[in-house]
Parts: C-alpha cells; sequence; structure tokens
C-alpha cells in the first residue's frame, strides 16, 4: 500500500500538532502545581480539551493510514479524511476557550466549538467506517 503525498504531509502537520498537546500537558502541570489560578471548572475543561486533543489527533493519524487504500470518492475522502482532524481542534478549544477568564461559573459562548467538532467527528467517523466498509466488500 502507498501512502500518497498528501497523506504525508497531513500526517506531518498532524504529528506536528502533537507538540502543542505536549505544551498543553507542561500547562496542566502548572495548573495543578497551583502557578496557574484555576477554579474547578476550569480544571475538569482544561483537562477534556487536553485529552480530546490528544485522542483525537492519535485517532487522525490512524484513519489517514487505511484511507489510502480505500480509495473513496473524492467528496467521501475529503470528508473522511479530515473530519477527525477538524474535530481534534475544534473540541479542545471549546473546553479551553469556553472557560477563560478570571473564575467563570459556567461555560461561555465558545462552548458551541465542541459540539460543532463533535459534528464534525460524527461526520468523519460515519464516512470513514462506511467508505471503508464498502471498499473492503468491494475488494472481496
Amino acid at each position: 500500500m502507498a501512502i500518497q503525498p498528501h497523506t504525508l504531509i497531513l500526517f506531518g502537520v498532524l504529528l506536528l500538532s502533537l507538540i502543542t498537546v505536549e505544551s498543553g500537558g507542561w500547562f496542566l502541570t502548572r495548573v495543578g502545581r497551583g502557578s496557574i489560578p484555576a477554579n474547578a471548572l476550569q480544571k475538569n475543561f482544561f483537562r477534556a480539551g487536553h485529552a480530546h486533543a490528544a485522542v483525537l489527533l492519535m485517532l487522525s493519524l490512524v484513519i489517514l493510514v487505511v484511507l489510502d487504500a480505500a480509495h473513496l470518492p473524492a467528496g467521501y475522502d475529503v470528508v473522511a479524511r479530515f473530519g477527525v482532524p477538524v474535530a481534534a481542534l475544534l473540541m479542545p478549544a471549546g473546553f479551553f476557550l469556553s472557560v477563560l477568564g478570571k473564575d467563570p461559573q459556567r461555560p461561555n459562548r465558545l462552548l458551541a466549538l465542541l459540539w460543532i467538532g463533535a459534528g464534525s467527528l460524527t461526520l468523519g467517523l460515519l464516512t470513514a467506517g462506511v467508505g471503508l466498509i464498502v471498499a473492503g466488500v468491494q475488494a472481496s
């Protein structure tokens, strides 16, 4: 199975994006030590944002590897290829940005990014999953 050049580029971008997750981990250690003041809501949302970023970026890498072998039609391929990486940006952004400020008591309107990201995740997973099943059935 040959990996396409555009897949290699996206793979590289996603790997470099994991550096931001690493710096997010350092940020969380500072929050945990009390160096950065944060209330309970912020701590929970920061942890959730960090975890979602890492897991979704790794899932994105896995999906990319198999999509080149599936040869999905162009429109489906774009949704399958970018749905999860877009979610990996939007969902953590929703968690982090919705609780910025001094002692917020509830998330702000930027929490909508979380739900837009969840929609992107669902579309990406659905398209990739169905596309891979169809490709497998056609290949057998």
